[in-house]
Order: C-alpha cells, then sequence, then structure tokens
C-alpha cells in the first residue's frame, strides 16, 4: 500500500539587492594661500618620495564638516525647560597637523620661513583649498592662529624635519565653491553676459530664459545652505521687481516724467550679501533713494526656487542678471 507523502512548497523567491560598486575615486588635494589668499599657494598633499622637501599634512585634522552652532532660546517662568527661537553657525576652530620634511637643515628652515610669512595673519586671511578626486574645489577663508610656536622634543622636531598642529580660526565657517553661478534673462532681444575682450571671475553659467513682466522663473542653488545674490539690471529699465517665493522684494516704481530708471548702456548692480548692501549703477550713482520703501534683500534658499522677476523695460533690449556663491557645511 502506498504511504501519501506531503510535497513540501517551494521556499520564495528573495530578490536580494545587488551591491553598488564603488566608484574610483581621486585622493583630495589640499593646499594653503596666505596675504588674503594671494600669497605663494603651498601644497599639503604633494609628496613626491622621500627625498623631496615639502610641507605633507597628516592625519588628525580637525573642524573640516558641519561648524557648530549657537542656539538662542528664552526661559519661562512657568514651563520646563526653554523656548528655541534661533540658531546661528558660529565661527569654525580648525586644526591641521603637518610634517615639515627636509634633506637638510637648510631646507627645512626654509620650509619654516615660508610658513612663517604664509600664515601671518598681520599679513590678512589665509585660503584653505580643497580638491576632490572629481575635480570639484571649495575653499574656505580663515586666520591662523597658533601651532607653530615650537617644540624641542624627540617626538617633535628634528634636524631636519618638524611637526606642527596648525590652528585656524574661520570667521565665516562656510566653505565657498572655488566659481560663481549665473544666470541670466532677457526681455527683449539680448546680448552677451561675458565681455569678449575684458576677462571675469569663472564662473558656471546656466541657460538664458527668455523672460516677462511677472513671470516666475527657477533658480537653482546647489549648496548646503542660502546664498546672497548680486543682481544686474542692464537698461533701459522703467521699473523692475525682484520676488521671492515668501514676498520679500525688492522693487523700483518707474520715475516721475517717464524717464527710465536704468538708462539704455548703464547696469545697476544689487549686491544683498551680508556687510556689502550697495545698491550703485556702474558709474557709482547710489540708487537706494529710488528703490520703492523697505526693501527686502533676500537670499537663494538651497535647492529650486521660484522667483518672481517683473521687469518694465524703456525702448530697447533689457536684461537681469544673477551671480552668488554656492556656500557649503563641508569640503565634500
Amino acid at each position: 500500500m502506498p504511504i501519501p507523502v506531503r510535497v513540501a512548497p517551494a521556499p520564495p523567491l528573495v530578490n536580494r539587492p545587488t551591491a553598488p560598486a564603488p566608484v574610483n575615486w581621486g585622493r583630495t588635494s589640499v593646499s594653503i594661500a596666505g596675504s588674503n589668499g594671494q600669497g605663494e599657494e603651498i601644497p599639503l598633499t604633494a609628496f613626491e618620495d622621500a627625498t623631496w622637501p615639502a610641507i605633507i599634512m597628516q592625519p588628525g585634522a580637525t573642524g573640516l564638516d558641519m561648524p557648530s552652532f549657537g542656539l538662542f532660546s528664552d526661559e519661562s517662568p512657568n514651563l520646563d525647560g526653554s523656548i528655541f527661537r534661533s540658531a546661528r553657525a558660529a565661527a569654525r576652530e580648525i586644526m591641521i597637523p603637518v610634517y615639515l620634511h627636509g634633506v637638510d637643515r637648510r631646507t627645512v628652515n626654509q620650509l619654516k620661513r615660508k610658513l612663517f610669512q604664509s600664515l601671518n595673519p598681520k599679513r590678512g586671511y589665509c585660503i584653505l583649498r580643497f580638491t576632490e578626486g572629481n575635480g570639484r574645489t571649495r575653499q574656505l577663508t580663515a586666520y591662523y592662529k597658533g601651532g607653530m610656536e615650537g617644540a624641542e622634543g624627540a617626538d617633535a622636531s628634528g634636524f631636519t624635519w618638524a611637526k606642527y598642529g596648525l590652528t585656524f580660526t574661520a570667521m565665516d565657517p562656510w566653505f565657498y565653491q572655488d566659481r560663481s553661478e549665473s544666470v541670466r534673462w532677457n526681455f527683449g532681444f539680448g546680448e552677451p553676459l561675458l565681455s569678449t575682450t575684458t576677462a571675469f571671475f569663472p564662473m558656471h553659467i546656466a541657460d538664458g530664459v527668455m523672460g516677462g513682466p511677472g513671470d516666475s522663473l527657477v533658480i537653482t542653488n546647489p549648496g548646503d545652505i542660502e546664498a546672497w545674490p548680486v543682481w544686474q539690471l542692464y537698461g533701459p529699465i522703467k521699473s523692475f521687481s525682484l520676488a521671492s517665493p515668501f514676498g520679500e522684494t525688492i522693487k523700483a516704481s518707474p520715475l516721475a516724467g517717464g524717464a527710465d530708471l536704468v538708462p539704455s548702456g548703464r547696469v545697476l548692480t544689487i549686491d544683498t550679501r551680508p556687510g556689502k548692501k550697495t545698491v550703485k549703477d556702474d558709474t557709482g550713482l547710489n540708487y537706494w533713494d529710488r528703490l520703492d520703501k523697505n526693501p527686502q534683500f533676500w537670499s537663494v534658499e538651497p535647492g529650486d526656487t521660484n522667483a518672481g522677476i517683473s521687469v518694465v523695460t524703456g525702448s530697447g533690449k533689457a536684461a537681469v542678471a544673477l551671480t552668488f556663491r554656492p556656500r557649503y557645511a563641508s569640503y565634500v
């Protein structure tokens, strides 16, 4: 008599995720330039071989990622704890350990003096520049604070070498892209943004868009935090309005008599950066009194921002250009 056998069900198929393939990525290069960034650029990661004199960045650097924040709050007499009010990024403290390698006593002394002269805060700030393996560069402005006082211990210096822990303070704690982002909207018939005869600082230029009064136009900020733009308005313009998605507006109404607010051939620059905040044309003429009351200088938030750009042109072509430097929490 056959014995019945229960057939076990097949195990369910499991789709196991495939691990992503690693991306080939070069080493991060680091350099420093003193004298307000105008001094000699000293590489800290370009060590050729054991016989080459060099200044080499060592493991153990600190303060190169997210800045610290100051938190502001109010105490309540009737509630536990406190009430959050605001936050502000604090000045960034940085430490970079370096090793000075000389082929003889003379070369290590030369390396020391090169650093002394480059880092001296009386000559200005330093630019710390970080270039990732994909070629992207970000930089930080910082003042030398200490670390080169020197020590003669057996593990701190020798006849042809020395170690230092360089400390810096970055009053502005954000890393900046080495080039500006820029976009231009043409009203009527456009003209080139860049001169064909005059050099201009490096920037990434977005595709231009034909704009009209009241258009909602997209501004893309690739950074980690808001950026403060510089607006340039190319005449002839009779009136304009630059509005953020939150209703903040920089506006100028038409002049009495119908004359152009920004004449043909003139360029009005509105600099909204903290510590700058100027409204002048290319001749130096101040336009503050020609803006409508209570102008609100607004920043470009990270990601996409839908801005309202409204321009009433005179008899001719006009344009509005926007330039800003993205800011990042880290060099990565």
